[in-house]
């Protein structure tokens, strides 16, 4: 942080976020907390009705080496936290993990077009 410098980590922040949020939105996924009260950081999504929480969690840690928390307390099984954090605030990081919930929301019968996640969050970075 000291090379990068403050305003531009925040920054960098910022722009991944728009990116996870633009993807996650493609998917027909929703943030918890509004727009203006959020922090770039720490992502809580909504779990859309049906899809199995824990199952989704276990396929992006075996097969995508991913993990994401659990919503806590009140938020069990009511919401996913992504973060982007440090270094791995980063647009590899970023479409690996929209690509990764694409396949498990796939496998969930999820409805929305495969790839649009991906597109969405490009555009943000282009």
């Amino acid at each position: 942080m000291q090379e990068e410098g403050l305003d531009n980590s925040w920054q960098r922040h910022q722009r991944h976020h728009q990116a996870l949020v633009a993807g996650l939105a493609a998917m027909g996924l929703e943030m918890l907390v509004p727009e203006e009260e959020r922090l770039a950081q720490l992502n809580a999504v909504v779990i859309p009705e049906g899809i199995d929480d824990l199952a989704v969690r276990q396929q992006l840690l075996a097969e995508y080496n991913l993990e994401i928390g659990a919503g806590l307390g009140a938020f069990a099984g009511k919401v996913w936290r992504i973060g982007l954090m440090g270094y791995a605030a980063n647009q590899t990081n970023v479409l690996h993990c929209l690509s990764a919930l694409e396949s498990a929301l796939q496998r969930q019968s999820h409805r929305f077009t495969p790839g649009e996640a991906i597109k969405a969050a490009i555009a943000v970075y282009q």
